[in-house]
C-alpha cells in the first residue's frame, strides 16, 4: 500500500466517525496571533503544548528555519493577511535549537539537485536570472540572530503596522523550553 493509499483510506474513517468535531473553529485565531515557525517535525505537536495553544487559537506559518527572506514574498504576505483579514494582534518568530538550517551546505545540496536529475543548465540559468542559489539556500550561523534579522524585517515592512507587537523567540526542541529574543 503506498503512503497516499493509506492516507486516504484514514481520513476515509476519520470523516466517517466524524473526528473532525473536535477541531471545528473559526478561521479567526482565537488568541489573536499568528506565529512564524520551521516546519521541523519535532515542533509540530511540542511548540502548541508548550505555549497553551488548542487548535484555532493562532495562525502558524511554517518554512525552512523560521526566516522571513523576501519583504514581499510568500511568508510576509501570509503575516499581512493574517493581521488585516484575520485578527491577528501580535506576531511571533519562533526558531528553535538545532534547526536543520544551521547545518545545510548549500554547495552540497545543489550537488544532491544535480544528482537527482537537475540540469547544470538549470542552475546556471537561475545564476543568469539573478538567483544566488548559495545565498538562497546559506546556512543559519546563529538561530537568535535569524530570529532577531526576520523580526526587524515584520516590524520595518511598509504594510505592518507600528501598534503591532513582534516577539522573536527560539525553542529547545527537547523540552519545549523557549527562550526570548527580541519584542519589538
Amino acid at each position: 500500500m503506498s503512503r497516499l493509499d493509506e492516507l486516504l483510506e484514514f481520513n476515509e474513517k476519520f470523516v466517517e466517525g466524524q473526528e473532525y468535531e473536535a477541531f471545528k473553529t473559526s478561521k479567526f485565531p482565537d488568541k489573536k496571533m499568528v506565529i512564524l515557525t520551521c516546519m521541523d517535525t519535532r515542533l509540530t505537536e511540542l511548540l502548541p503544548k508548550a505555549l497553551n495553544l488548542k487548535n484555532g487559537d493562532a495562525k502558524i506559518i511554517k518554512n525552512a528555519g523560521a526566516i522571513v527572506s523576501h519583504p514581499f514574498g510568500s511568508i510576509m504576505r501570509s503575516l499581512i493577511v493574517a493581521v488585516y483579514d484575520l485578527g491577528a494582534e501580535e506576531v511571533f518568530v519562533i526558531g528553535h535549537h538545532g534547526c536543520g538550517m544551521g547545518s545545510i551546505n548549500a554547495e552540497n545540496t545543489l550537488q544532491k539537485m544535480r544528482d537527482r536529475g537537475i540540469s547544470e543548465d538549470t542552475i546556471q540559468t537561475l545564476g543568469h536570472a539573478g538567483i544566488d542559489l548559495n545565498k538562497w539556500l546559506a546556512r543559519i550561523d546563529s538561530i537568535p540572530e535569524s530570529v532577531r534579522t526576520s523580526v526587524e524585517m515584520i516590524h520595518q515592512h511598509p504594510l505592518i503596522p507600528n501598534d503591532v507587537p513582534i516577539h522573536g523567540l527560539v525553542i529547545d526542541p527537547e523540552t519545549g523550553k523557549l527562550d526570548h529574543v527580541i519584542s519589538i
